[in-house]
């Protein structure tokens, strides 16, 4: 996807090299539709410049910042040397996930999908998440409830879902709580056992979900979850707790939900 108008001062833009002169290099924007920008020769690298060539080659692609923009004139004044490693490789990073969501977007609509129905989905899902690629993450996690809040319609919505789904590696987090229990019974340490049987859910746990409870030391057990989201992996965190608490105070025995591991002197 490209976009039609016009970059703003103190942007980061790709572009790619498509000539070099003593006085500068020429860039042509890979994000907007018809739009070329130049590196003046004080912009490419501090200090003297022996040779421009030296800095960048022609075709090579580069993230440079933009100083000025000047319409009327059709003129772009970019800056190569103003862009530091870590904002380089951020941009190279998003760039890319945005041609990803551009195919996900053909995927989803055909190749012979017009312009405007493109537009008009692509700045639904901009505007709603900051960029195509963003939104077809949150509705590969989420599902339609991610949609919701866009004038999409239903079928464009359901398309949208069924290709980020197909498509998009989501993101996992990783949220962690401890839960002590204590049985003071003949049977105790079974009763435990069936406790912690319940914290892992019996098997019936969702796929997307890895859910572990490990030991850490007597009566404390770690419980980890897995999730696609926060709000999934604390949801499954306090159910995984409480069904472990639900088991054993039904045998006569005790349990506490803590979220950060007790050490001998608490």
């Amino acid at each position: 996807m490209k976009y039609s108008g016009w970059p703003e001062p103190g942007e980061l833009v790709v572009g790619k090299v498509d000539e070099i002169e003593d006085f500068g290099v020429f860039v042509d924007l890979s994000e907007y539709e018809d739009k070329r920008g130049l590196i003046h020769v004080s912009e490419v690298a501090s200090g003297w410049i022996k040779n421009v060539r030296d800095h960048v080659s022609e075709g090579q692609t580069v993230v440079c910042k933009v100083l000025d923009v000047d319409e009327s004139a059709q003129q772009i004044d970019l800056s190569y040397k103003d862009v530091n490693d870590h904002q380089r490789s951020d941009k190279i990073q998003d760039w890319k996930n945005e041609q990803k969501a551009d195919n996900w977007m053909t995927l989803a609509f055909g190749e012979d999908v017009d312009d405007d129905k493109y537009a008009s989905v692509a700045n639904e899902l901009i505007g709603a998440f900051g960029s195509l690629y963003e939104g077809f993450e949150q509705a590969a996690i989420h599902g339609s409830e991610a949609l919701d809040g866009t004038d999409l319609t239903d079928d464009e919505s359901e398309r949208i879902v069924e290709t980020a789904r197909e498509n998009v590696s989501v993101p996992y987090v990783t949220v962690t709580g401890y839960v002590d229990l204590e049985s003071a019974s003949p049977g105790g340490v079974d009763d435990v056992k069936e406790a912690l049987q319940a914290a892992e859910g019996n098997g019936d746990i969702p796929d997307e979900i890895d859910l572990e409870v490990t030991y850490v030391g007597a009566p404390e057990y770690r419980i980890r979850v897995k999730a696609p989201n926060y709000k999934t992996a604390e949801a499954q965190l306090e159910e995984s707790a409480a069904r472990a608490e639900s088991a054993i105070e039904a045998t006569g025995g005790t349990a506490s939900f803590h979220r950060e591991r007790q050490t001998d002197d608490e």
